[in-house]
């Protein structure tokens, strides 16, 4: 498996083949999918989320997906978006990347393709500074999803990797279970709250379990925090502090 980081991708499309191939194909890449198959619901969604990717397949007409690029950026979106063409509407692709677009790629997909680059938006985006992230011999790799500590594997779910990656890489950051499923589940998957708390106590188990005992505390009516006195580079904190800041937003 390769990828650069987990991202959040609202994928525009009206194929149902397409539908399948890139929610199983992106999902094993570890990133969480919106799927919509029109451009009207789309707006929607920009405004109820935070994406770092879209996925555009053009149909026709495609002057709308055209005008889809060049209303996105005279909102002010900066998200970067990939056109997905058939080869027979390269020029469309063009149009597009002169509307502001990113990249295209043609159909049919080649997928290994496609995820180099998505890998590619997220170099030039800087989303990731570091490939590997080590915190007191908790190591997350994040170009093959790979987690160990003190040198010891950890078997996690593509979701259990989602969160642990989401507190290693704001370790001083407070998240409520609401934040939680805003950030790693996707919209059309409505789980509870409690599917939160299940995924957290797997975490755990599976930390405990190569000797990483509470790394992620519980804010008794806040949300979850990595543990400051498991991460050296923030020793400092005050987490009471912490728990002010987190209810003043909440």
């Amino acid at each position: 498996m390769s990828k650069y980081f987990t991202m959040r991708i609202l994928v525009v499309n009206e194929d149902k083949y397409l539908i399948n191939l890139l929610s199983q194909a992106l999902t094993k890449q570890f990133h969480v999918i919106d799927m919509v198959k029109d451009i009207g619901t789309s707006w929607h969604y920009l405004q109820s989320k935070k994406y770092e990717l879209i996925l555009l397949n053009f149909f026709m007409p495609q002057q709308k997906y055209i005008n889809f690029c060049t209303k996105a950026r005279s909102l002010g979106y900066v998200i970067p978006i990939i056109l997905i063409t058939a080869k027979d509407t390269i020029h469309a692709g063009i149009q597009g990347l002169d509307a502001g677009a990113d990249d295209y790629i043609t159909k049919p997909i080649n997928l290994n393709e496609l995820n180099a680059r998505i890998r590619a938006i997220s170099r030039r985006q800087n989303f990731v500074s570091n490939t590997t992230i080590n915190i007191n011999e908790l190591v997350l790799n994040t170009i093959n999803c790979q987690v160990s500590y003190q040198e010891k594997p950890l078997k996690l779910t593509p979701k259990e990797y989602s969160l642990l990656e989401l507190f290693v890489r704001n370790p001083k950051r407070v998240y409520s279970r609401s934040q939680i499923l805003d950030l790693v589940w996707t919209l059309d998957s409505s789980p509870s709250e409690d599917c939160v708390k299940t995924h957290i106590q797997g975490i755990r188990k599976k930390l405990q379990k190569v000797g990483a005992i509470d790394w992620i505390k519980n804010i008794y009516g806040v949300g979850y925090i990595l543990d400051p006195n498991q991460v050296s580079k923030i020793q400092d904190i005050d987490t009471k502090q912490l728990v002010h800041e987190c209810m003043s937003v909440l």
